[in-house]
């Protein structure tokens, strides 16, 4: 048995990767790195304690020398592939621009170092800040899996907040199209509709999905730079009870890895995050561990990709 093989045993790091922060020096495949920030959230709070819910939940997945064998393919997925732990990004916990701006730098050095970047939140508020370091692609795709638009202008006279996101980054970067999957719920901002459908955005709620599953994977960017953002809430919350915001009759699992598996297939997909998992919401530990297969299905399809 090599050391550290039990899933609670040695030290505490994404998928048992070594852990290098970026203050040093190194080159990797994949490199993940926490964003333990949720004073964005305007619900229930906890998601700052995601990166090292997820850390401990990835352990069941640690990654060993061969990769993950696939029982449907008889293949081993993920060999070779080198993933790396780069750590957390201090937030400055109520001084939101500083803490984007960490989180902005931060994801500026990642990218420079690994093939694709993987950033775990913390709320959704996050995302905005990793897109403002993808600046210099010219035309972005944004793939979202979300039960929410996250496109409101302001809530509550705040413009920064987890409903905000995407609207801040389509200011930024004008090239930036968004798909978003999964949407529902009865408290959907009209304003926000109105404005990502102006703007061009293909918006698919759950029950399409669930109606017409290769109808919405047709309508998935293809030959595209995809930046690929995962909200937990949307998936259905007996799944994944520990989020901010669940919403009733999400994705099914299933439905979520076929649009994933799509996704990275048809597209080049240089990053991508998962945000708003509140470990604190879930005592039974179910949407962390659900969250970490999530964040090792996408490092597989990636590395299938290649």
């Amino acid at each position: 048995m090599r050391h550290g093989e039990l899933p609670f045993t040695g030290p505490a790091t994404f998928f048992k990767a070594p852990y290098r922060p970026l203050s040093q020096e190194w080159q990797a495949d994949v490199g993940l790195l926490g964003l333990p920030y949720d004073f964005a959230v305007g619900f229930r709070p906890g998601a700052r304690f995601a990166p090292g819910a997820l850390r401990e939940a990835s352990g069941r997945y640690a990654l060993g020398p061969a990769g993950y064998f696939d029982l449907e393919s008889e293949r081993y997925r993920l060999s070779g592939v080198s993933l790396v732990d780069a750590g957390d990004v201090d937030p400055a916990q109520l001084e939101h621009q500083e803490t984007f701006a960490r989180i902005t730098q931060a994801a500026q050095e990642l990218r420079q170092r690994v093939r694709l970047p993987v950033f775990v939140g913390g709320d959704h508020s996050v995302s905005y800040p990793v897109l403002l370091a993808y600046q210099e692609i010219g035309e972005l795709h944004v793939v979202q899996f979300d039960a929410h638009l996250d496109f409101s202008d302001s809530r509550n006279a705040t413009r920064y907040a987890n409903s905000s996101p995407f609207r801040r980054a389509a200011e930024a970067l004008p090239d930036l199209h968004i798909t978003t999957l999964g949407l529902r719920g009865l408290r959907t901002d009209p304003e926000a509709w109105q404005a990502a459908q102006e703007r061009g955005h293909t918006l698919v709620t759950a029950r399409r999905i669930r109606q017409d599953l290769e109808g919405v994977i047709a309508l998935l960017p293809q030959g595209q730079s995809v930046y690929l953002s995962f909200d937990i809430d949307a998936l259905t919350p007996s799944l994944a009870p520990g989020t901010s915001s669940p919403e009733v009759d999400g994705l099914t699992y299933a439905e979520a890895i076929a649009l994933l598996s799509a996704t990275f297939k048809r597209n080049e997909v240089i990053g991508c995050d998962l945000t708003e998992v509140a470990p604190n919401l879930d005592p039974s530990g179910l949407t962390a561990l659900v969250a970490a297969r999530l964040l090792a299905e996408m490092l597989a399809h990636w590395s299938d990709r290649r």
